[in-house]
C-alpha cells in the first residue's frame, strides 16, 4: 500500500516504514505528525483519486531528526557588467518516518473559529478603503542597455532630451554624435554607428534579437 501525499509544500510517494526528507517542520524530535491531504492511495491495486484530497485518508509519521541538506553554490554573473557574486546554501530539512497510511477514518482538525472583531476594529473594517494611488510612472528607459553607451554618454543624451529608445532610434549617428561632443570632449572618441538599431529593437521589446546584435559588436561598433 502507498500514497500520494503533500507535505510541507511538497509531494511524495510514500509507503510503510518509509523515511523522508521534508521541508523543516515545526514539530519536535520524536513527535507524531499527521498528514491528511491525501491525493492517492493505492491499497493492493485498488487506487483511489482524490478530488483533490481523499476524504478521511491521512498518513501519520514520526520526527525522527532534524538536519541540513548538501550546500548547493549558487553564482551570479551579469554580461559586460563585471558583476559576479557568489553564495551557498543548505536547505533546511525535517526527517520522518512513516508509521502508518490510514484509508480512511482519519479524523481532521476542526478549524479555528474567527474571534469577533473588537468595536474599534469592527468600525475600521466598516469604513470603504481609500483608493490606492496609482504609481506614478517612470519616464524615460535605461539607455545603458545598448550597448556603447555608458552612464556618462547616457547622461548627456537625457539632458539633449534623448531619454528613451524611441527617441535614440530617431536620431542619426551624426546627431548623437554632436550631442556627445557638445557634452563633453571625452565622449567624441564613441562611435554611435549601431545606436540607433539596438534602441529600435529595445523600443519594440525584441530583446532577442538585441542579444543577437550586440553578441556581434565590439563595444557598440
Amino acid at each position: 500500500m502507498y500514497a500520494i501525499v503533500e507535505i510541507a509544500g511538497q509531494q511524495f510517494k510514500v509507503a510503510k516504514d518509509q523515511k523522508v526528507f521534508v521541508h523543516r517542520l515545526a514539530s519536535e524530535e520524536g513527535d507524531k505528525v499527521s498528514f491528511d491531504n491525501v491525493l492517492l492511495l493505492d491499497n493492493d491495486g485498488e487506487v483511489t483519486i482524490g478530488a483533490p484530497a481523499i476524504d478521511g485518508a491521512a498518513v501519520e509519521a514520526k520526527v525522527i531528526k532534524h538536519l541540513k541538506g548538501d550546500k548547493v553554490i549558487v553564482f551570479k554573473k551579469k554580461r559586460r557588467k563585471g558583476f559576479r557574486k557568489k553564495n551557498g546554501h543548505r536547505q533546511s530539512l525535517t526527517e520522518i518516518v512513516i508509521e502508518n497510511i490510514v484509508g480512511s477514518g482519519a479524523k481532521k482538525a476542526a478549524p479555528k473559529k474567527k474571534a469577533a472583531p473588537k468595536k474599534e476594529e469592527a468600525a475600521v473594517e466598516a469604513k470603504p478603503a481609500a483608493p490606492k494611488k496609482k504609481a506614478a510612472s517612470k519616464k524615460g528607459d535605461d539607455l545603458k542597455k545598448v550597448e556603447g553607451i555608458g552612464p556618462k554618454a547616457a547622461e548627456a543624451l537625457v539632458n539633449a532630451g534623448v531619454d528613451t529608445f524611441a527617441k535614440l532610434a530617431k536620431k542619426s549617428a551624426d546627431e548623437v554624435k554632436e550631442i556627445l561632443t557638445e557634452a563633453s570632449s571625452t565622449l567624441a572618441h564613441l562611435d554611435p554607428g549601431t545606436w540607433a538599431q539596438q534602441a529600435d529593437l529595445a523600443a519594440n521589446d525584441k530583446w532577442d534579437e538585441l542579444k543577437e546584435l550586440q553578441d556581434q559588436l565590439n563595444g557598440g561598433k
